[in-house]
C-alpha cells in the first residue's frame, strides 16, 4: 500500500507511521551499530558506536539521558545518518535517538559528532536547529573534542530557535562518565556482559584511529595575553583576544576535573559556569591580572582553590583546614606541622618535591589580612599570631612556570601535574579537627 501521508513532525507521530515514511524514503536512516560497516576512524562509525553503547548498557544510558533531560521510560530507538529529503535534501544528520510511549514518538535528539580537529560547524548546526524545528525535535546534541564548561553551553556562538535546546559533550567527558561507572562505586554498572561492553567501547575510543582526544593546548590568545601583560600592554575588556584566553581557562578547568575524576574514580567537579562567566573573568584579568578556578572534590577536607597569576607566571592551589577548636593558638600551629609530617610519612620522595612550594596561611580572627609563612620555616607564625586567635589554615602551593607560562601546550602539561602531585603528596591525607562527642553529666 503506498503512503500517502507527508512528513511534518517526529513528536507526536506514530511509529508504524515512522516506520512508513523510513520505507517510502521521506526518512533515510540506519539503525545504530556496535560493529559498524563503516571505516575505522569514521565520524559515522563513532557516532553508531556510541549510541550503541548509550543503548546496551543501562547505566551509562541513564548518566547521558540525565544530561540531556530525556526520560529514561518507554521503548529507545537509535538510528545513524538520518535525512529528511523533501524537506532538506543535503542534509545527514549523525544521530537520532527516539523515544516511544503507547506507541507514539514523544521525544527526540539529534545528534551531530566531530572527531580530530574538525570542529562543531556554525552555519551545519544553524542548518540543523532549522530541521529540528520544523520536525517538532526540540534536543539537537553536538560532540567533538572540543571543550565547554557545561553541556548546556556550546562551542559556537549560535542563536536557537525557542523550545530547542542545544547541548555539547566533550568526547573526554563521555568517556569519563563511562569510566566512572567501571570503578567500585555507587554508578557500577551491574550486569558483567555490559560491563565488558562499556570496556571495549572505550578501548576503541582511546585508540588514536578513532580521532577521539582530550584538552592538550590553549587557545593562541592564552599566549598572546600571556605576553601582553608580561609587556605592561593594557588590557581592555573590549578585547576579543582576551575572552578567548579565559575560555581557554575555563575549558582546562574542565578537562583537570574530568582528569581527577578519571584518576580517583568519583566525580569532580569545576567551578559553576554561567553565561556571565566569560565577561566577568576577562573583567577580572583587566583589574588584577589574575584568573581562578575551583576543584570540588567529594569528601576531601576542602575544595581546591586555584589562582593563575599572570604577572608572576606562577599557579596558586590551596585548601582550607579546620584546626582543634578547643586548643589554644601554638597548638592548633602544631596541629597542622603534625598533619603536613604525615603527608611527607605517607610518600617521602613526592613530598620532599613539594616541600619548598607548601605555604601555610593563618586565618586570623578580625585581621585585615592572613599570616603566611613558608612550611619549611614555622617560628615567624608563631611570633605573629601571639595573642590572636587561628579560625582556619590554608595550605598552600604556589609553582613558578616561568616562561612555559605562556606557552600553549606545555602550560596543561604543567598544571595537570602540578593538580595531581598536590592532590597526591597533600590533599588526600589532611583533615578538619572535629569537635568531640559531648558526654552525659554523672550526678555525684
Amino acid at each position: 500500500m503506498i503512503n500517502t501521508k507527508k512528513l511534518k513532525k517526529l513528536i507526536g507521530l506514530n511509529k508504524e507511521d515512522f516506520d512508513s515514511f523510513v520505507k517510502d524514503g521521506q526518512i533515510i536512516l540506519r539503525p545504530a551499530r556496535l560493529i559498524p560497516t563503516l571505516k575505522t576512524g569514521d565520524e559515522g562509525a563513532l557516532t553508531s558506536i556510541i549510541l550503541s553503547s548509550i543503548k546496551l548498557v543501562k547505566e551509562f544510558r541513564d548518566q547521558v539521558f540525565k544530561d540531556l533531560k530525556l526520560s529514561r521510560n518507554g521503548k529507545v530507538y537509535y538510528y545513524t545518518e538520518v535525512g529528511f529529503p523533501e524537506l532538506d535534501e543535503k542534509s545527514r544528520i549523525d544521530g537520532l535517538v527516539i523515544i516511544i510511549k503507547s506507541g507514539v514518538i514523544k521525544e527526540a535528539a539529534f545528534f551531530e559528532m566531530k572527531n580530530k580537529n574538525n570542529g562543531i560547524d556554525k552555519a551545519q548546526i544553524e542548518k540543523y536547529l532549522k530541521l529540528s524545528r520544523d520536525l517538532g525535535v526540540n534536543k539537537l546534541v553536538t560532540v567533538s573534542n572540543e571543550f565547554v564548561a557545561n553541556h548546556t553551553h556550546s562551542p559556537i556562538d549560535v542563536k536557537t530557535p525557542k523550545n530547542i535546546l542545544l547541548y555539547h559533550f566533550s568526547w573526554t567527558y563521555l568517556i569519563t562518565k563511562a569510566q566512572l561507572l567501571l570503578f567500585k562505586n555507587e554508578l557500577n554498572i551491574e550486569d558483567e556482559d555490559q560491563v565488558d561492553i562499556m570496556k571495549e567501547v572505550l578501548a576503541y575510543m582511546d585508540s588514536p584511529v578513532s580521532g577521539v582526544s582530550g584538552f592538550n593546548k590553549m587557545k593562541p590568545e592564552w599566549k598572546q595575553l600571556s605576553d601582553n601583560i608580561r609587556a605592561q600592554v593594557p588590557l581592555k575588556v573590549s578585547d576579543e583576544y582576551i575572552s578567548n584566553a579565559v575560555l581557554s581557562w575555563h575549558q582546562e578547568e574542565k578537562d583537570m576535573a574530568l582528569l581527577m575524576s578519571r584518576k580517583l574514580g568519583v566525580l569532580v567537579k569545576a567551578s559553576p559556569k554561567s553565561n556571565d562567566s566569560i565577561k566577568n573573568d576577562v573583567r577580572k584579568v583587566c583589574k588584577d591580572n589574575t584568573m581562578h578556578g575551583l576543584l570540588s572534590v567529594k569528601n576531601s577536607v576542602s575544595d581546591i582553590k586555584i589562582k593563575l597569576e599572570f604577572e608572576r607566571r606562577s599557579v596558586m592551589m590551596s585548601i582550607k583546614v579546620t584546626p582543634p577548636m578547643n586548643k589554644g593558638t601554638v597548638a592548633r600551629i602544631s596541629w597542622i606541622n603534625r598533619q603536613l609530617e604525615n603527608c611527607r610519612k605517607k610518600d617521602e620522595e613526592l613530598f620532599n618535591t613539594l616541600e619548598n612550594k607548601i605555604w601555610v596561611e593563618a586565618d586570623v580572627k578580625f585581621a585585615r589580612e592572613n599570616l603566611k609563612v613558608k612550611f619549611t620555616d614555622l617560628e615567624p607564625l608563631l611570633e605573629d599570631s601571639k595573642g590572636k586567635e587561628i579560625q582556619a589554615f590554608n595550605i598552600v602551593l604556589i609553582d613558578g612556570f616561568g616562561g612555559n607560562f605562556s606557552s600553549t601546550k606545555k602550560f596543561i602539561q604543567l598544571i595537570e601535574t602540578l593538580v595531581l602531585n598536590y592532590y597526591e603528596g597533600i590533599v588526600q591525607y589532611m583533615s578538619n579537627w572535629t569537635p568531640p562527642a559531648p558526654k552525659l553529666n554523672q550526678a555525684e
